[in-house]
């Protein structure tokens, strides 16, 4: 749960649940097509009550990925306790990957035409990037992982494979040539 949602009163974080319920559903089947009017009425709530949580589809884009980002900080947290660094890194490369494929509204969010406002979700990126930085960094330590690889090449492959979810599992063959090519070598 964002720090923003827990302040909400009950009443107020049900309807923002159910905006983001709503707008993922929406954004996922239509993608930027959907117009705000279509998430209230989806949601059950007037327009108005949909801009006092979200000024705009960039802002909700926004609060699907920080909601996603919370569970994915979860399981990068629990890869993060492997033993063996590769295995640390290829659990967190495969689990966010799974995670994101039946998520077709955050994809979205993160493939989407507009970059996503990150500063309404500064702590939830943060959370996570800060947690890959450590298992990127113990397995290059380890000499597992190539020694150029940099936290922001996860992210280059994430969105690789994100792009390549088509249904027929096609990424996950993407993401097995990107790990023989950032393997360290000499193993």
């Amino acid at each position: 749960m964002t720090a923003s949602s827990r302040s909400l009163r009950a009443d107020a974080r049900r309807n923002r649940d159910a905006i983001l319920d709503a707008a993922g559903e929406l954004f996922a089947r239509r993608g930027d097509a959907v117009q705000m009017d279509e998430i209230a009425d989806r949601a059950g709530l007037g327009v108005g009550t949909l801009y006092r949580h979200f000024a705009d589809k960039k802002a909700l884009r926004a609060a699907i990925i920080g909601r996603r980002f919370e569970e994915m900080t979860v399981l990068a947290q629990a890869a993060e306790g492997a033993e063996d660094p590769w295995v640390a890194f290829e659990s967190l490369l495969h689990g966010y990957l799974e995670a994101a494929e039946p998520d077709a509204a955050f994809r979205f969010a993160l493939l989407g035409p507009e970059e996503p406002d990150w500063g309404d979700i500064e702590s939830q990126k943060t959370a996570f990037s800060a947690i890959v930085e450590r298992i990127v960094r113990r397995a290059i330590e380890a000499g597992r992982l190539r020694a150029d690889f940099r936290p922001g090449d996860f992210i280059l492959i994430t969105r690789g494979a994100m792009a390549n979810m088509t249904g027929a599992g096609q990424w996950r063959r993407f993401v097995d040539l990107q790990l023989e090519g950032i393997r360290a070598t000499g193993r």
